[in-house]
Protein backbone atom coordinates (compact mmCIF):
# COMPACT_ATOMS: atom_id res chain seq x y z
CA UNK A 1 0.00 0.00 0.00
CA UNK A 2 1.55 3.49 -0.70
CA UNK A 3 2.34 6.16 2.12
CA UNK A 4 0.51 9.11 2.15
CA UNK A 5 2.47 12.47 0.76
CA UNK A 6 1.86 13.96 4.42
CA UNK A 7 2.25 11.14 6.37
CA UNK A 8 5.70 11.14 4.72
CA UNK A 9 6.16 15.09 4.88
CA UNK A 10 5.26 14.37 8.67
CA UNK A 11 7.63 11.57 9.42
CA UNK A 12 10.33 13.38 7.80
CA UNK A 13 9.93 16.97 9.34
CA UNK A 14 8.50 16.53 12.71
CA UNK A 15 11.96 15.67 14.34
CA UNK A 16 14.21 18.49 13.01
CA UNK A 17 11.00 20.87 13.78
CA UNK A 18 11.01 19.38 17.28
CA UNK A 19 15.06 19.67 17.89
CA UNK A 20 15.03 23.03 16.80
CA UNK A 21 12.62 24.27 19.40
CA UNK A 22 14.33 22.49 21.61
CA UNK A 23 17.53 24.50 21.05
CA UNK A 24 15.80 27.47 21.22
CA UNK A 25 14.22 26.91 24.06
CA UNK A 26 17.64 25.88 26.03
CA UNK A 27 19.62 28.62 24.02
CA UNK A 28 17.09 31.26 25.49
CA UNK A 29 17.55 29.82 29.41
CA UNK A 30 21.50 29.98 29.06
CA UNK A 31 21.35 33.37 27.33
CA UNK A 32 18.67 34.57 29.73
CA UNK A 33 21.84 36.81 31.53
CA UNK A 34 20.66 39.68 33.94
CA UNK A 35 19.87 40.19 36.96
CA UNK A 36 16.90 37.15 36.75
CA UNK A 37 19.84 34.63 35.50
CA UNK A 38 21.74 35.21 38.90
CA UNK A 39 19.86 32.83 42.03
CA UNK A 40 21.72 35.04 44.38
CA UNK A 41 20.46 38.55 43.20
CA UNK A 42 18.70 39.84 45.93
CA UNK A 43 19.70 36.92 48.86
CA UNK A 44 21.63 36.39 51.24
CA UNK A 45 25.24 35.46 50.34
CA UNK A 46 26.51 31.98 51.36
CA UNK A 47 28.65 32.12 54.30
CA UNK A 48 32.48 30.52 53.82
CA UNK A 49 35.44 30.11 55.95
CA UNK A 50 38.45 29.84 54.31
CA UNK A 51 42.52 30.06 54.50
CA UNK A 52 44.05 33.30 52.99
CA UNK A 53 47.25 32.69 50.97
CA UNK A 54 49.14 33.96 53.57
CA UNK A 55 47.62 31.15 56.10
CA UNK A 56 45.28 33.04 58.43
CA UNK A 57 41.80 32.27 58.57
CA UNK A 58 38.51 34.67 56.67
CA UNK A 59 34.83 33.56 57.47
CA UNK A 60 33.09 36.06 55.56
CA UNK A 61 30.35 36.15 58.32
CA UNK A 62 32.54 38.18 59.72
CA UNK A 63 32.72 40.96 57.25
CA UNK A 64 29.10 41.67 58.23
CA UNK A 65 28.35 45.36 58.48
CA UNK A 66 30.69 46.37 55.27
CA UNK A 67 29.93 45.99 51.92
CA UNK A 68 32.05 43.21 50.26
CA UNK A 69 33.48 42.65 46.77
CA UNK A 70 34.02 38.65 46.34
CA UNK A 71 35.80 37.77 42.71
CA UNK A 72 36.42 34.28 42.01
CA UNK A 73 39.36 34.17 40.09
CA UNK A 74 42.55 32.10 38.95
CA UNK A 75 46.45 32.37 37.71
CA UNK A 76 45.67 30.97 34.46
CA UNK A 77 42.59 33.05 33.63
CA UNK A 78 43.61 35.78 31.14
CA UNK A 79 40.66 38.13 32.04
CA UNK A 80 41.79 38.05 35.90
CA UNK A 81 45.12 38.62 34.86
CA UNK A 82 43.39 42.01 33.05
CA UNK A 83 41.38 43.09 36.18
CA UNK A 84 43.50 42.27 38.97
CA UNK A 85 45.19 45.85 39.13
CA UNK A 86 41.64 47.74 38.95
CA UNK A 87 40.68 45.32 42.11
CA UNK A 88 43.92 46.09 43.84
CA UNK A 89 43.39 50.07 43.15
CA UNK A 90 39.80 49.89 44.75
CA UNK A 91 40.70 47.52 47.37
CA UNK A 92 43.93 50.36 48.46
CA UNK A 93 40.93 53.53 48.34
CA UNK A 94 39.10 51.26 50.74
CA UNK A 95 39.25 52.61 54.99
CA UNK A 96 38.87 50.50 57.78
CA UNK A 97 35.05 51.06 57.29
CA UNK A 98 34.26 50.88 53.49
CA UNK A 99 34.28 48.36 50.90
CA UNK A 100 36.08 44.82 51.97
CA UNK A 101 37.60 43.09 48.17
CA UNK A 102 37.90 39.46 49.16
CA UNK A 103 39.65 37.29 46.34
CA UNK A 104 38.42 33.46 45.83
CA UNK A 105 40.95 31.34 44.35
CA UNK A 106 39.12 29.11 41.96
CA UNK A 107 40.15 25.26 40.66
CA UNK A 108 44.33 26.43 40.94
CA UNK A 109 47.56 25.73 43.09
CA UNK A 110 48.46 27.46 46.34
CA UNK A 111 51.79 28.14 44.60
CA UNK A 112 50.52 29.40 41.77
CA UNK A 113 47.87 31.90 43.61
CA UNK A 114 50.68 33.10 45.26
CA UNK A 115 53.00 33.70 42.82
CA UNK A 116 49.98 35.69 40.96
CA UNK A 117 49.27 37.50 43.99
CA UNK A 118 52.89 38.63 44.29
CA UNK A 119 52.60 39.49 40.52
CA UNK A 120 50.37 42.56 40.97
CA UNK A 121 50.86 42.63 44.14
CA UNK A 122 47.60 42.32 45.27
CA UNK A 123 47.37 43.32 49.23
CA UNK A 124 43.59 42.75 49.55
CA UNK A 125 43.00 38.70 50.90
CA UNK A 126 42.08 35.99 48.98
CA UNK A 127 41.05 32.60 50.26
CA UNK A 128 41.69 29.26 48.76
CA UNK A 129 38.67 27.22 47.93
CA UNK A 130 39.98 23.78 47.83
CA UNK A 131 37.18 21.67 45.63
CA UNK A 132 35.85 24.61 44.32
CA UNK A 133 32.88 24.33 47.41
CA UNK A 134 32.73 28.16 47.85
CA UNK A 135 32.02 28.53 43.77
CA UNK A 136 29.25 26.19 43.80
CA UNK A 137 27.73 28.00 46.89
CA UNK A 138 27.68 30.93 44.70
CA UNK A 139 27.06 29.24 41.54
CA UNK A 140 30.08 30.59 40.08
CA UNK A 141 30.22 29.03 36.21
CA UNK A 142 32.74 30.39 34.62
CA UNK A 143 36.03 33.12 35.96
CA UNK A 144 36.23 36.05 36.40
CA UNK A 145 32.79 36.36 38.79
CA UNK A 146 32.43 39.49 40.53
CA UNK A 147 29.74 39.63 43.52
CA UNK A 148 28.50 42.68 45.02
CA UNK A 149 27.48 42.18 48.89
CA UNK A 150 25.63 45.14 51.06
CA UNK A 151 26.04 45.55 54.90
CA UNK A 152 23.88 43.22 55.14
CA UNK A 153 25.15 40.41 53.13
CA UNK A 154 22.73 39.99 50.67
CA UNK A 155 24.07 39.99 47.09
CA UNK A 156 22.99 42.80 44.89
CA UNK A 157 24.91 42.87 41.84
CA UNK A 158 27.06 40.27 39.60
CA UNK A 159 29.32 40.33 36.46
CA UNK A 160 30.46 37.57 34.49
CA UNK A 161 33.74 38.24 32.80
CA UNK A 162 36.04 40.92 32.94
CA UNK A 163 35.55 43.59 35.60
CA UNK A 164 35.77 47.09 34.54
CA UNK A 165 35.50 51.07 35.56
CA UNK A 166 31.85 50.98 33.88
CA UNK A 167 31.04 48.02 35.90
CA UNK A 168 31.99 49.28 39.09
CA UNK A 169 30.63 52.92 38.36
CA UNK A 170 27.58 50.90 37.67
CA UNK A 171 27.76 48.47 40.62
CA UNK A 172 29.15 49.79 43.60
CA UNK A 173 26.44 52.47 44.73
CA UNK A 174 24.41 49.20 44.51
CA UNK A 175 26.23 48.18 47.70
CA UNK A 176 26.35 51.74 49.17
CA UNK A 177 29.94 52.46 47.72
CA UNK A 178 31.17 55.53 45.69
CA UNK A 179 33.10 54.83 42.81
Amino acid sequence: MPRSPVRCLLRRWIPPILSALLVIVLAAALLRGGAEGVPLLGQAAPNFKLETLDGSSLEFAQLRGRPVLINFWASWCLPCREEAPLLQELAARQDDRGLVVVGVVFQDTLKNARAFRDEFNLTFPSVFDPGSRTAIDYGVSAIPETFFVDRHGVVRAFVQGTLTREHLTRELPKIGVTP
